[in-house]
């Protein structure tokens, strides 16, 4: 019996490891075979002049039109971080000051994104560990990809501080990373 007992908690075990080795943070969309994937759109974070802050994000169309936001951010300080869609998809400037103001299309008071009013581009913030790495997974009801409305060809900012919420736009500090958001 003790023979039989060993190979099989051999493979319970293997099992177990196996599975926990595949982990996944976010989850895939579900696909049907033959069904193209869900629409999305991704920016490449670049740091402005002075910073080495960088990153990926990416725009996940989710079934009922809703949004997830996947983000992994390095080189920020330890802490708290505004973190918003801007108007224009331009990153020229050396501050990003280029990117204009936040992506507000329905003229709302600045605000937490999913609390109340708040502008579509209003993103939570982004919380830096010690060695500076911050990273967000969210689904967001008030961004679409497409149209008058739609995210895509806008700016998307890295502040230097946190979002205090404050009007006009939370006086969340310097502009330490640019990217402009694609269709992918």
């Amino acid at each position: 019996m003790k023979k039989m007992l060993a190979p099989v908690t051999a493979s319970i075990l293997a099992g177990l490891l196996s599975a926990c080795s595949s982990v996944d943070s976010a989850p895939a969309p579900v696909v049907n075979a033959g069904e193209p994937p869900p629409p999305q759109a991704s920016a490449l974070l670049a740091p402005t002049q002075g910073y080495t802050v960088q990153g990926n994000v990416v725009f996940r169309q989710e079934e009922g039109g809703s949004i997830r936001v996947i983000a992994e951010v390095s080189g920020l300080t330890p802490g708290s971080h505004g973190f918003h869609i801007h108007e224009k998809g331009d990153c020229s400037a050396p501050d990003a000051s280029s990117a204009g103001g936040h992506f507000n299309p329905h003229q709302t008071p600045h605000g937490k994104a999913g609390e109340g009013n708040h502008h579509a581009g209003d993103l939570p913030s982004l919380e830096a560990d010690a060695a500076g790495n911050a990273a967000l997974n969210v689904v967001l009801n008030s961004l679409t990809l497409d149209g008058d409305q739609g995210i895509v060809g806008r700016g998307l900012i890295v502040h230097a501080d946190p979002d205090d919420y404050s009007q006009p736009v939370g006086n969340a500090g310097k502009r330490v990373a640019c990217a402009v958001i694609q269709k992918d």
